[in-house]
């Protein structure tokens, strides 16, 4: 019997819970003295599938001056508005709970969802997600974007494991089903 694709978040965060000032800026997180690219393309190259949300998409385009960074993965833009597919990406506008079971059930690699907001509650609530990779930086913002969106949800994990990478610490979490 092959083995069911896992949707994973790999993110980095505040030490008080965000992922980006109010302002979208993430000029904190690259203050940090970190190691190599923190696990960045070990985690990489674990994916073959991309999850994105439109803002998260938007964002990325602005930073990467219209490049879009993930070419070699098939990458899926969540939108509310419909939008024109590109070669890099496909955006979708259908339920996200039958287009998620889906995806995991295709041959290939690990999924992963990028971004926080609207998409990640989505996909915590409705279960989804089948494993948590979150970088801590040990850095206080006050205020900005969370990672976790309040709601009437609740989600269990279990540990993994735990990294150091100089001055991040990254935990490891499967979601108890």
């Amino acid at each position: 019997m092959k083995k069911q694709r896992k949707i994973v978040l790999f993110i980095a965060q505040s030490l008080d819970g965000y992922i980006a000032t109010k302002n979208d800026s993430l000029d904190w997180l690259f203050k940090v003295e970190g190691e190599g690219d923190n696990g960045y393309s070990e985690f990489f190259e674990t994916v073959d599938t991309i999850l994105i949300g439109k803002r998260t998409y938007d964002w990325i385009m602005e930073q990467e001056k219209g490049q879009f960074p993930y070419q070699n993965k098939d990458c899926y833009i969540f939108s509310r508005t419909p939008s024109e597919d590109t070669k890099n990406v496909k955006f979708i506008n259908e339920d996200i709970v039958e287009f998620a079971d889906n995806l995991k059930k295709e041959e290939g690699q690990n999924i992963w969802i990028v971004g926080g907001g609207d998409i990640l509650h989505t996909f915590l609530k409705e279960k989804l997600v089948d494993e948590l990779i979150v970088t801590v930086a040990p850095t206080i913002i006050g205020e900005g974007i969370p990672l976790f969106k309040a709601g009437d949800y609740q989600v269990d994990l279990s540990l993994i494991g735990t990294r150091t990478f100089n001055q991040f610490v990254e935990l490891h979490y499967t979601v108890n089903k």
